[in-house]
């Protein structure tokens, strides 16, 4: 399934906190909400992680 609740969000995320998820909301990642419920798209995650990657310089 596309859409995954905060629960599953957490092992998607490899995260055992719902604070960091929430954190990570507060950044950016996009929620979804169909009638009481709030979802975490996996494609919007994906984009969410890429947009927050970065690479880090080898120091000489």
């Amino acid at each position: 399934m596309r859409l995954m609740n905060y629960k599953q969000a957490l092992n998607y995320f490899d995260i055992s906190s719902y604070n960091t998820l929430y954190k990570y909301i507060e950044n950016g990642l996009s929620v979804t909400k169909i009638g009481n419920k709030k979802f975490i798209d996996k494609i919007q995650a994906e984009k969410f992680i890429s947009e927050h990657t970065f690479k880090i310089k080898k120091e000489v």
